[in-house]
């Protein structure tokens, strides 16, 4: 499979013709998620069209397909249905901002730092806050402005073309690819609509759900109207840090995937940047901001979109599309948009996740559901970071409990313990009790070939050691050091007195590789 997505040669022809495939396939996600966040579908369309198109001509992946995503809209849902639109323009300007920084600290290599479990947790509850939101298109609104659950006939009506736009979007590509799926649903349905419409069963349009129709030129750039002081501040960096945090996770993700694919490396700090001036352009023209799009940079990747040509000839694509056919948008019916949306979520859903439950360790499989669960209840920022958080708890705990020793005299008759292990606060009690000052002779050595000292409680636990080695009057030897384990005893000098009689140099990650 892998080999298929590799021998795609990226070319000029094959980036127009792969950008304008996935400009059709947009269309119905941008306007779907638009809904998802409260926010009129031309807010969607143009927010996909400049968000792809900055993002593809300044982000740090060729290749990769961004837009208006269903993960910026479940987190900006909330803010806009409190304080409007207004707030959410100026919200994702200030996302912008924060990736841009991000960027420019080179903090994009932190991606790597994301378990696996907590990206299964991520994506699984991506899925289910996508699915519980489309409930909303099963209400109507009643004369007194109440709105109640939809029944009989219309009710009917609703399931019928949203299994309809499902069969479709599923069935059509055993026959033929040469039609984005999700675009051939969207126009059978809307024809079936308008035939019962006739029959007297109406549904609902995306011009009614937008009031009115959905014809417009291209928004003005302006600078969001909204109170500047603390409170509105305070209000903003609520839902700017979640947003900037969700969007570079999805669009760092997605890219170490197309990374895997195309055997190519992209630049996650660039990617930052891009995404950050993305937003910030994107937020000054009254969008909703965005991030990259898995689902459509794998249909770019597998159609032979290579370079930068692929994502700006979509989001051009998209732009045309908008301008000359916003009136055939607007006869869309709503339940269309919905049967997308719930093949969307069956695809982002992990279900692998329900066959590898029984044979991962339990930690994880704790992580994933938190993960799951957290997202649901608050937003996919926190989940991702208590994630990380009990992951990383996880590790510590177990890696404390792996540090261990051999012994032997050598021909001084000096103790030698060799470590084995990491010597840092997970592991410092366990350190200490390997050691038996008492009975030991009055030259100890302890060789850290194969263990290392990482944080301050490493130092105070030798420190401690060596208080009990000098209570007893002996002399206590460290071995092999690493430098930069020497550096670290150095800094601490006064805190813990030891003999260093031999050193290493190990070498660490740097940021070049980000």
């Amino acid at each position: 499979m892998l080999d298929f997505f590799q021998k795609k040669r990226g070319t000029f022809k094959n980036d127009v013709l792969s950008g304008i495939t996935v400009a059709l396939a947009l269309v119905p996600e941008a306007v779907a998620f638009s809904f998802v966040a409260g926010v009129e579908p031309q807010v969607g369309l143009f927010s996909a069209f400049i968000v792809g198109l900055i993002a593809a001509t300044f982000g740090g992946r060729p290749g990769m397909i961004s837009g208006a995503t269903g993960a910026i809209a479940v987190v900006i849902a909330p803010l806009v249905a409190s304080h409007g639109v207004e707030y959410l323009f100026a919200a994702i300007v200030l996302a912008g901002i924060i990736q841009i920084v991000i960027g420019l600290l080179r903090w994009g290599k932190f991606i790597r730092l994301v378990p696996h479990p907590v990206m299964l947790g991520f994506v699984n509850g991506l899925a289910i806050i996508i699915f519980l939101s489309q409930f909303e298109a099963f209400k109507t609104e009643n004369a007194d402005g109440h709105h109640a659950w939809i029944t009989g006939a219309p009710l009917l009506v609703l399931f019928g073309l949203i299994a309809l736009t499902m069969a479709i979007t599923h069935f059509l590509p055993r026959l033929t690819k040469a039609v984005p799926a999700a675009l051939a649903a969207i126009v059978i349905c809307t024809l079936a609509a308008m035939g019962l419409e006739r029959l007297g069963l109406h549904t609902p349009t995306v011009a009614e759900m937008a009031g009115g129709s959905l014809a417009g030129g291209f928004p003005p750039l302006r600078i969001p109207d909204i109170p500047l002081d603390f409170e509105t501040l305070k209000i903003l960096f609520s839902f700017a840090l979640p947003v900037a945090a969700v969007g570079l996770i999805e669009s760092l993700m997605t890219m170490t995937l197309i990374d895997e694919i195309t055997e190519t490396r992209g630049r996650g700090n660039r990617e930052c940047i891009g995404q950050g001036s993305a937003n910030i352009l994107s937020g000054l023209f009254g969008g909703m901001g965005g991030c990259a799009m898995i689902g459509q940079s794998m249909i770019n990747i597998s159609s032979g979109g290579r370079g930068r040509t692929s994502g700006i000839a979509a989001a051009v694509g998209l732009l045309l599309f908008v301008l000359f056919g916003a009136d055939l948008i607007g006869h869309i019916p709503t339940a269309a948009l919905v049967g997308v949306m719930f093949m969307v979520v069956i695809g982002t859903f992990e279900w692998t996740t329900f066959r590898i439950l029984h044979k991962i360790p339990k930690s994880d499989t704790l992580i994933i559901l938190a993960v799951s669960i957290i997202t649901v209840f608050t937003n996919l920022a926190v989940a991702v970071a208590i994630g990380i958080i009990i992951s990383a708890l996880v590790f510590a705990w177990e890696k404390g409990k792996k540090i261990d020793c051999t012994t032997y005299l050598d021909e001084h008759d000096t103790k030698v313990y060799k470590l084995n292990g990491a010597l840092f606060f997970g592991s410092a009690h366990s350190f200490n009790e390997l050691f038996t000052p008492a009975d030991d002779p009055d030259e100890v050595v302890i060789d850290f070939m194969r263990s290392r000292v990482y944080d301050h409680s490493a130092l105070d636990a030798v420190h401690k050691l060596t208080e009990k080695y000098a209570a007893a009057g002996k002399r206590l030897h460290l071995l092999n050091l690493s430098k930069e384990c020497l550096t670290l005893l150095g800094n601490a000098e006064g805190v813990v007195e030891v003999s260093v009689i031999e050193d290493l140099d190990w070498h660490l990650a740097v940021d070049e590789l980000a």
